[in-house]
């Protein structure tokens, strides 16, 4: 009897230690985002205007509060409505602390940092883009 308690409590503690990790989101489960992780880690944002420089250093310290910075730096998102519902998920997290001000100026950094410098993948995914109709 005392082993099979031993073993529900150990049987117990690993599961919640499980759950825990993958909530963390410390190890990704999917290969393309351990890739991201993997990625450059900064960005060269000198020539990009004084607020966005500005929004890039909150982006920088609200982020990796969960995850790598290189994940979102290197993820395949560049328009607009996927840095919204990526910022929106990101603010639901228990341990990000990104108000609705932040997560503003975070998302406005990650668009204007899609136009500039994952130019070709947001033209390209411009014009993937169906055509919303004329009224």
């Amino acid at each position: 009897m005392k082993t099979r308690n031993i073993f529900l409590l150990l049987t117990v503690l690993l599961g919640l230690f499980g759950f825990w990790r993958l909530t963390r989101g410390d190890e990704p489960l999917d290969p393309r985002i351990a890739a991201y992780d993997k990625g450059p880690a900064t960005i060269d944002v000198s020539k990009y205007p004084a607020d966005m420089q500005e929004n890039y250093k909150l982006f920088s310290k609200k982020c990796t509060h969960c995850h790598t910075l290189a994940r979102p730096i290197n993820c395949e998102f560049a328009l607009p409505d996927e840095w919204s519902r990526y910022v929106k998920r990101m603010m639901r997290k228990p341990d990000s602390q990104i108000s609705a001000d932040e997560a503003k100026k975070i998302y406005e950094f990650l668009v204007y940092d899609s136009k500039a410098r994952k130019k070709d993948l947001y033209d390209k995914k411009m014009k993937e883009q169906p055509a919303t109709p004329q009224q």
